[in-house]
Parts: C-alpha cells; structure tokens; sequence
C-alpha cells in the first residue's frame, strides 16, 4: 500500500537529508578519482591526440587552469563512479508514492540506471567524439595549426560525457512512467513529430555550432525516443496496450 502522505515540511527534510548522502557519496568517490585523474586525464585526452597533427598540441592560458581542469575530471569520474548512490537516493526518495510491488524495482532501477548511465558516456567517448574530433582536425594545414586549448577541450569533452549519460535514461525512464501509467504510448506516438523538433533544438543547444556533431547529437537521442516508444507500447498500463494494438 501507499504510505500515508507526510507533511510538505517532513518531503523538505528528506529531501535535504537525501542530497546531503548524494553529495557525501559523490565526495568520497571524488576523493577516489582524484587519485587517479592523471589516468583519467590521459584516457580523456585520448580521442583528440589519436587525430591531432605530429605538431599540435594542448596549451593553456592561465596559471590554474591546468589545476582546475584536473579537477572537474575528477569531479565528472566520480558522478559516474557514485551514480549508484545517487539513484539509489532517489527511489528511496520517491518510494513512499509506491505500493509494495512497484517498491521490488529498486534494484534493477539502480543496475540498469548505472548501466545505462556508464554506456552513455562510452558511447559519447568510442563513438561520438573521435568522429567528432577527427572532423574539425580535418580543417587543419599546413597554415593551420592547432592549438586547442586544454580548458576548452575538456569542457567540452566532460559536457558531452554527462548528456550522454543522462540521455541514454531515457529508456528506464519510460519504462518506470509507462508502468506507472504517467506516460502513455498513443499520446508519445500522436506527439513524435513535437518529440523530433524538441530533440533537434535540444542537439543544437548543447552541441558546437556544427551539423556534423548536431547530427551525432541528434540521431542517438531520436533513436532512444523511439526504444523509449516501444517500452511505453510493451510495458505501459494493460488497457493502453490494447488501445494501442
């Protein structure tokens, strides 16, 4: 059964109490993949070295900029290294709103969350970005050197690496909310076309201003909608199914 509903008050204090776990287990991974960021660093470089001319390389411009640019590394490793926790946190945030036999999903909502999460980014690293990068290297010369700079590159890099991930939860999402009966197939199908333009503005938002990576962008995320469209079809409420066939 539903628990019986808490104050607005007590939903504040949860959910502070819940963040402040996030944000301790993401500190204690940080600790951790702050150890080995230059191992990190190295492997996140790797995409634009393999593709960059024998005389190019990285600069940067500002005294902390090295510094700092080993920092978000290790702070981006470990929210993928505490994804676990945090989405573990959030169903137990969202659990007194469920009966009893939608609360035994907790588990294979934290394994495939992670997973899922995980191979967003590598799908970004060995797929999207070596495509990437090996397209702007082409423009270069023998006037044309480049010179990337190490902040922008990585910025860059780590920002692709956690819209991926968050991306590719596109599909546990659908299938939670189409269980739940919060999202129904016919009205996704009926609104695709609204789905398809959302996603082409969103790939031109946070993606270079290039149709090339818009492209990489845009084709994975409409490809989701899609799996996302068969899940809600499959698993979403018995009546909707029927409707739908």
């Amino acid at each position: 059964m539903i628990e019986e509903k808490k104050p607005f008050v007590s939903h504040l204090k949860e959910l502070r109490d819940r963040l402040l776990i996030c944000i301790l287990g993401v500190g204690v991974a940080f600790v951790i993949t702050y150890i080995f960021k230059e191992r990190i660093f190295a492997f996140l470089m790797r995409p634009f070295i393999e593709v960059m001319p024998s005389q190019s390389s990285f600069i940067f411009t500002s005294v902390t900029e090295a510094f700092m640019t080993y920092l978000k590394i290790a702070a981006v490793a470990a929210l993928f290294l505490g994804a676990p926790i945090i989405l573990y946190e959030v169903w137990m945030f969202v659990s007194p709103g469920l009966y009893e036999k939608e609360k035994r999903y907790i588990f294979p909502f934290i394994a495939f969350g992670s997973a899922f999460f995980i191979t967003g980014g590598l799908f970004c690293y060995f797929v999207v970005m070596p495509f990437v990068y090996r397209f702007f290297v082409a423009y270069a010369g023998p006037s044309i050197i480049p010179m990337p700079s190490l902040k922008e590159y990585m910025n860059l890099t780590l920002k692709l690496l956690i819209i991926f991930g968050f991306i590719f939860q596109m599909p546990l999402v659908a299938y939670y909310l189409s269980k739940a009966g919060i999202i129904r197939y016919r009205t996704l199908a009926k609104k695709r076309r609204y789905a398809i333009l959302a996603i082409v503005i969103l790939s031109a938002l946070i993606t270079p201003p290039e149709v090339t990576s818009q492209l990489l962008m845009t084709v994975p995320m409409y490809g989701l909608f899609e799996v996302s469209l068969l899940i809600a079809k499959v698993f979403g409420k018995k009546e909707d199914a029927d409707a739908a066939a």
